[in-house]
């Protein structure tokens, strides 16, 4: 629960911006193109350090690798709140963006310590889950803060309140469940061993390499999933606007009935992939037959936004789509516990990279296709191409394989179900 909690909490300091933009706009005197170097200062920070937080989080540990990045995108959002203009917003977007950088994977070396490889898939799906609640949450919390507080005070109390996860987390986790007083013999017995901090005695280059090889296939399936993904997140309110003409408030009431269904679609995979990993006891087929299942129906639901025109179908599709999409979170986030268990840190850092950059692409190519075509639909299209790409790779990853590096065997062993 601290991790959904921190995946919610992280989600909306990233997103906040966008809600306020408008009034930070009219107050600091910025251009359309001032404030969009602010937006992109985010995502270039949180696409160039994803691997190296990642294998911190192997090196130092979750505990205090996640204390220290919280730290940093409290402080990040706070500086937010007291900026006077244009160079202190970069900045404060920056340091967002280096704190939440690698966040997710830090979190995945966490789940493979805290959690038997059967219900990986769930929590990844539960955890992810919470970061698509924000994107419907975040609006309204925004509008309700602002009016509250003003634009400025809403940064401060959000700051706050990430400083107080960073303060329970540090307080209540640890990296090794054995140190945990809560944890009871019961549950020791069903966890896999604990592989401790990582010290890649093997040669720098040759283990690089080696895991590179081995995520590849999954960063590309990922890469189809988040290029989907951000389409959702930055332009379903104005495809809403501008196909329906609803206003503002009307669209984001559309746009959070499609995110709560990939509220669902979180959870729902990662127990499907749990499910058909006990019932088969093949890891590998049970991740890659839920994301084959996850985009072709994905993309399918998106052919139908491309032949319909009524609202209600349309976005029955959208949502659909959005549920189906969401189901391969869980079995992907699994698999760098699959085949990296000591470094699937340094290992998820290769997907959020791949998410980093489809972040900075996706948005930008949606609108540039939208421009030329004069239509807010072909842009799935290419969405649609994406996932069938995603799907033909999808059969070259192999989570059965775990990636075997020197000097890095478990400390310890402990009985009951296998790593």
């Amino acid at each position: 629960m601290l991790l959904c909690a921190m995946y919610f909490i992280m989600y909306v300091d990233r997103v906040n911006l966008s809600v306020a933009g408008p009034l930070l706009q009219t107050e600091l005197h910025l251009t359309d193109t001032q404030l969009g170097a602010a937006f992109a200062a985010f995502g270039w920070c949180y696409a160039l350090f994803q691997i190296v937080i990642g294998w911190a989080g192997d090196r130092f540990g979750p505990r205090r690798t996640l204390a220290v990045s919280g730290l940093l995108w409290s402080a990040g959002t706070l500086l937010t709140g007291i900026t006077t203009g244009l160079p202190g917003l970069v900045i404060s977007r920056l340091v967002v963006g280096l704190g939440e950088a690698g966040t997710i994977p830090t979190a995945t070396r966490a789940i493979t310590n805290w959690v038997p490889r059967i219900r990986r898939g769930f929590a990844q799906g539960f955890t992810h889950s919470s970061a698509r609640a924000a994107a419907a949450a975040t609006p309204l919390l925004m509008v309700t803060l602002i009016a509250l507080l003003g634009w400025r005070g809403s940064f401060i109390v959000l700051g706050l309140i990430s400083l107080a996860w960073v303060a329970i987390w540090y307080g209540y986790f640890r990296d090794d469940p054995r140190d945990h007083r809560g944890v009871t013999a019961k549950e020791l017995a069903q966890l896999p061993p604990y592989h401790g901090r990582t010290t890649h005695t093997a040669a720098p280059l040759q283990w690089w390499l080696a895991l590179g090889r081995r995520m590849l296939p999954v960063t590309l399936v990922f890469f189809a999933h988040a290029w989907t993904l951000w389409l959702y997140l930055s332009w379903l309110p104005k495809f809403f606007i501008a196909t329906y003409g609803f206003d503002l408030k009307t669209s984001a009431l559309y746009s959070a009935a499609v995110f709560v269904a990939g509220v669902i679609g979180d959870t729902a995979g990662g127990v499907l992939t749990d499910f058909l990993y006990r019932r088969t006891g093949d890891l590998d087929s049970s991740r890659r037959n839920v994301i084959v299942l996850s985009f072709a129906g994905s993309l399918s639901c998106l052919a139908g936004v491309m032949y319909f025109n009524d609202q209600i179908a349309v976005t029955l599709f959208l949502g659909a789509a959005m549920f189906l999409l969401e189901m391969a979170e869980g079995p992907i986030w699994s698999v760098p516990m699959d085949v990296a268990p000591s470094h699937s840190g340094a290992a998820g850092g290769f997907l959020s990279t791949a998410a980093g950059v489809a972040a900075a692409a996706s948005p930008w190519a949606f609108g540039f296709i939208a421009d030329v075509t004069g239509s807010y639909r072909p842009p799935f299209l290419m969405s649609i191409a994406l996932l069938l790409v995603g799907v033909a790779l999808a059969f070259f990853i192999r989570a059965d394989l775990p990636l075997k590096v020197p000097g890095d065997e478990p400390l310890g062993q402990t009985a009951g179900t296998p790593s």
